[in-house]
Protein backbone atom coordinates (compact mmCIF):
# COMPACT_ATOMS: atom_id res chain seq x y z
CA UNK A 1 0.00 0.00 0.00
CA UNK A 2 1.30 3.11 -1.06
CA UNK A 3 2.20 5.58 1.81
CA UNK A 4 0.52 9.02 1.67
CA UNK A 5 2.84 11.95 1.30
CA UNK A 6 2.32 14.64 3.96
CA UNK A 7 2.11 18.12 2.50
CA UNK A 8 4.90 20.44 3.62
CA UNK A 9 3.58 23.61 5.29
CA UNK A 10 5.99 26.56 5.47
CA UNK A 11 5.17 29.27 8.05
CA UNK A 12 6.66 32.70 7.43
CA UNK A 13 6.81 35.08 10.44
CA UNK A 14 7.04 38.79 9.62
CA UNK A 15 9.22 40.76 12.01
CA UNK A 16 9.50 44.56 12.39
CA UNK A 17 7.82 47.75 13.92
CA UNK A 18 4.18 48.58 14.13
CA UNK A 19 2.13 49.12 11.05
CA UNK A 20 1.06 52.46 9.50
CA UNK A 21 -1.43 54.41 11.74
CA UNK A 22 -2.30 57.35 9.43
CA UNK A 23 -1.72 61.23 9.78
CA UNK A 24 -4.06 62.09 12.67
CA UNK A 25 -1.14 63.23 14.85
CA UNK A 26 -0.30 65.93 12.34
CA UNK A 27 -3.75 67.47 12.71
CA UNK A 28 -3.42 67.47 16.49
CA UNK A 29 0.01 69.14 16.30
CA UNK A 30 -1.28 71.80 13.93
CA UNK A 31 -4.15 72.55 16.30
CA UNK A 32 -1.67 72.89 19.17
CA UNK A 33 0.54 75.32 17.23
CA UNK A 34 -2.48 77.34 16.19
CA UNK A 35 -3.69 77.56 19.79
CA UNK A 36 -0.23 78.71 20.97
CA UNK A 37 -0.14 81.36 18.26
CA UNK A 38 -3.59 82.59 19.29
CA UNK A 39 -2.51 82.64 22.93
CA UNK A 40 0.58 84.78 22.28
CA UNK A 41 -1.45 87.02 19.99
CA UNK A 42 -3.90 87.54 22.86
CA UNK A 43 -1.06 88.46 25.21
CA UNK A 44 0.27 90.97 22.68
CA UNK A 45 -3.16 92.54 22.22
CA UNK A 46 -3.61 92.87 25.99
CA UNK A 47 -0.28 94.68 26.16
CA UNK A 48 -0.84 97.20 23.36
CA UNK A 49 -4.53 98.05 23.75
CA UNK A 50 -5.89 100.82 25.98
CA UNK A 51 -8.51 100.38 28.69
CA UNK A 52 -11.19 101.83 26.43
CA UNK A 53 -10.31 99.37 23.64
CA UNK A 54 -10.32 96.45 26.05
CA UNK A 55 -13.74 97.51 27.30
CA UNK A 56 -15.07 97.74 23.74
CA UNK A 57 -13.72 94.27 22.88
CA UNK A 58 -15.19 92.85 26.07
CA UNK A 59 -18.61 94.31 25.29
CA UNK A 60 -18.46 92.96 21.77
CA UNK A 61 -18.19 89.38 23.03
CA UNK A 62 -20.62 89.93 25.93
CA UNK A 63 -24.13 88.77 24.93
CA UNK A 64 -25.70 90.76 27.79
CA UNK A 65 -24.10 94.09 26.81
CA UNK A 66 -26.28 96.85 25.32
CA UNK A 67 -26.02 96.71 21.53
CA UNK A 68 -26.36 99.73 19.34
CA UNK A 69 -28.23 97.88 16.63
CA UNK A 70 -29.05 94.37 15.56
CA UNK A 71 -29.15 95.09 11.86
CA UNK A 72 -26.25 93.74 9.87
CA UNK A 73 -24.66 95.12 6.78
CA UNK A 74 -21.88 94.16 4.45
CA UNK A 75 -21.10 90.48 4.11
CA UNK A 76 -23.08 89.44 7.17
CA UNK A 77 -21.94 87.02 9.80
CA UNK A 78 -19.85 87.63 12.89
CA UNK A 79 -17.23 89.77 11.14
CA UNK A 80 -19.54 91.10 8.48
CA UNK A 81 -19.94 94.56 10.02
CA UNK A 82 -22.62 96.08 12.23
CA UNK A 83 -24.82 99.08 11.56
CA UNK A 84 -24.52 101.87 14.15
CA UNK A 85 -28.26 102.53 14.19
CA UNK A 86 -31.44 101.51 12.49
CA UNK A 87 -32.75 103.74 9.80
CA UNK A 88 -35.10 106.38 11.10
CA UNK A 89 -34.74 105.45 14.80
CA UNK A 90 -32.58 106.59 17.68
CA UNK A 91 -30.51 103.83 19.26
CA UNK A 92 -30.43 105.18 22.82
CA UNK A 93 -31.42 108.15 24.96
CA UNK A 94 -28.37 107.89 27.26
CA UNK A 95 -26.08 110.26 25.38
CA UNK A 96 -26.54 113.98 25.97
CA UNK A 97 -26.68 116.14 22.88
CA UNK A 98 -23.63 118.29 22.17
CA UNK A 99 -24.44 121.98 21.88
CA UNK A 100 -22.05 124.16 19.93
CA UNK A 101 -21.89 127.63 21.43
CA UNK A 102 -21.34 130.47 18.97
CA UNK A 103 -18.18 132.50 19.60
CA UNK A 104 -18.59 135.65 21.65
CA UNK A 105 -18.77 138.72 19.57
CA UNK A 106 -16.32 141.33 20.76
CA UNK A 107 -16.97 145.00 20.57
CA UNK A 108 -14.97 147.07 18.16
CA UNK A 109 -13.75 149.07 21.15
CA UNK A 110 -12.46 146.07 23.07
CA UNK A 111 -8.80 146.17 24.05
CA UNK A 112 -8.04 142.78 22.53
CA UNK A 113 -10.04 143.12 19.34
CA UNK A 114 -8.25 143.32 16.05
CA UNK A 115 -9.37 145.52 13.15
CA UNK A 116 -11.71 143.72 10.77
CA UNK A 117 -12.60 144.31 7.16
CA UNK A 118 -15.89 145.93 8.16
CA UNK A 119 -14.27 148.57 10.40
CA UNK A 120 -14.04 152.09 9.13
CA UNK A 121 -10.85 154.13 9.13
CA UNK A 122 -12.07 155.93 12.22
CA UNK A 123 -12.69 152.64 14.05
CA UNK A 124 -9.25 151.33 13.12
CA UNK A 125 -7.62 154.53 14.31
CA UNK A 126 -9.50 154.33 17.62
CA UNK A 127 -8.44 150.70 18.11
CA UNK A 128 -4.81 151.62 17.46
CA UNK A 129 -5.04 154.52 19.91
CA UNK A 130 -6.46 152.23 22.59
CA UNK A 131 -3.63 149.78 22.06
CA UNK A 132 -1.09 152.54 22.41
CA UNK A 133 -2.77 153.87 25.57
CA UNK A 134 -2.80 150.42 27.14
CA UNK A 135 0.86 149.87 26.26
CA UNK A 136 1.84 153.29 27.61
CA UNK A 137 0.08 152.58 30.91
CA UNK A 138 1.91 149.25 31.14
CA UNK A 139 5.23 150.97 30.44
CA UNK A 140 4.45 153.59 33.11
CA UNK A 141 3.93 150.86 35.71
CA UNK A 142 7.22 149.27 34.68
CA UNK A 143 8.97 152.62 35.10
CA UNK A 144 7.44 153.01 38.55
CA UNK A 145 8.64 149.57 39.56
CA UNK A 146 12.08 150.34 38.22
CA UNK A 147 12.20 153.64 40.14
CA UNK A 148 11.08 151.86 43.32
CA UNK A 149 13.92 149.35 43.05
CA UNK A 150 16.44 152.08 42.30
CA UNK A 151 15.41 154.14 45.34
CA UNK A 152 15.64 151.17 47.68
CA UNK A 153 19.00 150.15 46.22
CA UNK A 154 20.36 153.71 46.43
CA UNK A 155 19.49 153.88 50.14
CA UNK A 156 21.24 150.58 50.79
CA UNK A 157 24.34 151.61 48.84
CA UNK A 158 24.74 154.96 50.63
CA UNK A 159 26.76 154.70 53.88
CA UNK A 160 25.15 157.90 55.19
CA UNK A 161 21.57 156.84 54.44
CA UNK A 162 21.72 153.10 55.01
CA UNK A 163 20.63 153.48 58.63
CA UNK A 164 17.52 155.35 57.41
CA UNK A 165 16.23 152.40 55.37
CA UNK A 166 13.35 151.89 57.81
CA UNK A 167 12.39 155.56 57.48
CA UNK A 168 11.40 155.27 53.83
CA UNK A 169 8.47 153.28 52.44
CA UNK A 170 7.95 152.95 48.67
CA UNK A 171 4.75 151.37 47.38
CA UNK A 172 2.21 151.52 44.57
CA UNK A 173 -1.19 153.14 45.07
CA UNK A 174 -4.10 153.83 42.70
CA UNK A 175 -2.72 157.36 42.37
CA UNK A 176 0.78 156.27 41.45
CA UNK A 177 4.16 155.57 43.03
CA UNK A 178 4.16 156.75 46.66
CA UNK A 179 7.41 157.50 48.50
CA UNK A 180 6.87 158.04 52.23
CA UNK A 181 9.53 159.47 54.54
CA UNK A 182 8.36 158.26 57.93
CA UNK A 183 9.35 159.03 61.50
CA UNK A 184 10.40 156.08 63.63
CA UNK A 185 10.71 155.78 67.37
CA UNK A 186 13.91 157.65 68.17
CA UNK A 187 14.48 158.65 64.52
CA UNK A 188 12.44 161.71 63.63
CA UNK A 189 12.78 163.45 60.27
CA UNK A 190 11.75 166.84 61.72
CA UNK A 191 12.12 168.34 65.17
CA UNK A 192 8.91 168.05 67.15
CA UNK A 193 6.52 170.84 66.19
CA UNK A 194 8.91 172.29 63.56
CA UNK A 195 8.95 172.39 59.77
CA UNK A 196 12.75 172.81 59.57
CA UNK A 197 14.02 169.34 58.65
CA UNK A 198 17.18 167.66 59.85
CA UNK A 199 20.20 167.44 57.53
CA UNK A 200 19.74 163.68 57.22
CA UNK A 201 16.16 164.25 56.00
CA UNK A 202 17.36 166.74 53.41
CA UNK A 203 19.95 164.23 52.13
CA UNK A 204 17.31 161.52 51.95
CA UNK A 205 14.90 163.69 49.93
CA UNK A 206 17.78 164.79 47.66
CA UNK A 207 18.62 161.14 46.93
CA UNK A 208 15.00 160.49 46.04
CA UNK A 209 14.99 163.55 43.77
CA UNK A 210 17.97 162.20 41.79
CA UNK A 211 15.81 159.29 40.62
CA UNK A 212 12.32 160.71 40.29
CA UNK A 213 13.44 163.80 38.33
CA UNK A 214 14.13 161.46 35.38
CA UNK A 215 10.44 160.55 35.20
CA UNK A 216 7.84 162.75 33.47
CA UNK A 217 5.06 162.35 36.04
CA UNK A 218 3.54 165.20 38.03
CA UNK A 219 4.30 165.14 41.76
CA UNK A 220 2.01 165.64 44.73
CA UNK A 221 3.68 166.40 48.09
CA UNK A 222 1.65 165.81 51.25
CA UNK A 223 2.47 166.36 54.90
CA UNK A 224 1.03 164.24 57.72
CA UNK A 225 1.19 164.53 61.50
CA UNK A 226 0.12 162.48 64.46
CA UNK A 227 -2.97 163.35 66.51
CA UNK A 228 -1.13 165.03 69.38
CA UNK A 229 -2.60 168.56 69.39
CA UNK A 230 -0.99 171.89 70.16
CA UNK A 231 -1.92 173.78 73.30
CA UNK A 232 -5.38 175.17 73.82
CA UNK A 233 -6.21 178.24 71.72
CA UNK A 234 -2.96 177.81 69.71
CA UNK A 235 -2.99 179.62 66.36
CA UNK A 236 -0.47 177.18 64.85
CA UNK A 237 -1.96 173.69 64.54
CA UNK A 238 -1.21 170.36 62.89
CA UNK A 239 -2.78 171.70 59.69
CA UNK A 240 -0.20 174.46 59.39
CA UNK A 241 2.59 172.13 60.49
CA UNK A 242 1.78 169.44 57.91
CA UNK A 243 1.51 172.04 55.14
CA UNK A 244 4.80 173.72 56.08
CA UNK A 245 6.62 170.39 56.18
CA UNK A 246 5.29 169.51 52.72
CA UNK A 247 6.41 172.91 51.45
CA UNK A 248 9.87 172.42 52.98
CA UNK A 249 10.12 169.12 51.11
CA UNK A 250 9.14 170.89 47.88
CA UNK A 251 12.02 173.35 48.27
CA UNK A 252 14.53 170.51 48.76
CA UNK A 253 13.24 168.74 45.64
CA UNK A 254 13.62 171.91 43.57
CA UNK A 255 17.12 172.50 44.94
CA UNK A 256 17.99 168.95 43.88
CA UNK A 257 17.09 169.64 40.25
CA UNK A 258 13.41 168.78 40.01
CA UNK A 259 11.71 171.08 37.43
CA UNK A 260 9.17 173.41 39.10
CA UNK A 261 6.47 172.53 36.54
CA UNK A 262 6.52 168.96 37.83
CA UNK A 263 4.97 170.04 41.14
CA UNK A 264 1.23 169.38 40.87
CA UNK A 265 0.12 170.34 44.39
CA UNK A 266 1.15 170.74 48.03
CA UNK A 267 -1.22 169.39 50.65
CA UNK A 268 -1.31 169.47 54.43
CA UNK A 269 -3.30 166.51 55.76
CA UNK A 270 -2.68 166.96 59.50
CA UNK A 271 -3.80 163.74 61.24
CA UNK A 272 -6.69 162.90 58.88
CA UNK A 273 -4.89 160.03 57.08
CA UNK A 274 -2.89 158.12 59.71
CA UNK A 275 -0.51 155.42 58.60
CA UNK A 276 -1.18 153.51 61.84
CA UNK A 277 -4.92 153.92 62.26
CA UNK A 278 -5.04 151.85 65.46
CA UNK A 279 -2.70 154.28 67.20
CA UNK A 280 -3.11 157.89 66.01
CA UNK A 281 -0.26 159.01 68.26
CA UNK A 282 2.25 156.57 66.73
CA UNK A 283 5.35 158.45 65.50
CA UNK A 284 5.09 156.70 62.11
CA UNK A 285 2.01 158.82 61.41
CA UNK A 286 4.36 161.81 61.12
CA UNK A 287 5.54 161.57 57.53
CA UNK A 288 5.99 163.22 54.14
CA UNK A 289 4.40 161.57 51.09
CA UNK A 290 5.88 162.22 47.64
CA UNK A 291 3.54 160.75 45.03
CA UNK A 292 4.45 160.32 41.37
CA UNK A 293 0.98 160.62 39.92
CA UNK A 294 -0.15 158.32 37.14
CA UNK A 295 -0.78 159.94 33.80
CA UNK A 296 -4.32 159.43 32.57
CA UNK A 297 -3.52 158.79 28.93
CA UNK A 298 -7.11 157.84 28.13
CA UNK A 299 -8.39 161.16 29.50
CA UNK A 300 -5.68 163.05 27.62
CA UNK A 301 -6.72 161.35 24.39
CA UNK A 302 -10.40 162.14 25.04
CA UNK A 303 -9.63 165.80 25.61
CA UNK A 304 -7.81 165.87 22.29
CA UNK A 305 -10.61 164.19 20.30
CA UNK A 306 -9.18 160.72 20.71
CA UNK A 307 -5.65 161.58 19.57
CA UNK A 308 -2.62 161.50 21.81
CA UNK A 309 -0.30 164.45 21.69
CA UNK A 310 3.11 164.02 20.10
CA UNK A 311 4.90 164.64 23.40
CA UNK A 312 2.99 161.73 24.95
CA UNK A 313 3.85 159.45 22.04
CA UNK A 314 7.55 160.34 22.34
CA UNK A 315 7.57 158.90 25.87
CA UNK A 316 6.63 155.61 24.36
CA UNK A 317 9.81 155.25 22.33
CA UNK A 318 12.32 154.47 25.08
CA UNK A 319 12.50 154.31 28.89
CA UNK A 320 12.81 157.66 30.63
CA UNK A 321 15.09 156.38 33.37
CA UNK A 322 18.66 156.17 32.14
CA UNK A 323 21.08 154.81 34.68
CA UNK A 324 24.15 152.60 34.76
CA UNK A 325 23.15 148.98 34.85
CA UNK A 326 20.02 149.51 32.74
CA UNK A 327 20.20 149.04 28.99
CA UNK A 328 18.28 151.28 26.63
CA UNK A 329 15.87 149.78 24.14
CA UNK A 330 17.16 149.81 20.60
CA UNK A 331 14.97 151.74 18.17
CA UNK A 332 11.35 152.69 18.55
CA UNK A 333 8.47 150.51 19.68
CA UNK A 334 5.88 150.30 16.93
CA UNK A 335 2.35 148.97 17.01
CA UNK A 336 0.13 147.91 14.12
Amino acid sequence: MEQEVQPIIIKKVKKGGGGHHGGAWKVAYADFVTAMMAFFLLLWLLNVTTDEQKNAISNYFDPTALKVSQSESGAGGVLGGMSMSTQGAMATQMQNPITVQPPEQKSAKSDSVEPSDTDTDEDIQQIEEEKIIEAMEQMEEERFEEAKNMIEQAIQDSPDLKNLANNIIVDMTPEGLRIQIVDQEGKSMFPIGSARMYEKTKNLIAKVAEIIKKLPNKISIRGHTDSIPYGKNAEYTNWELSTDRANSSRRVLLESGLPPERIHNIQGKADTEPLIADDPTDPRNRRISIILMKENFALAAKENNGKLKKENRKRFHKPVIEDKGYKETQGEVQFP
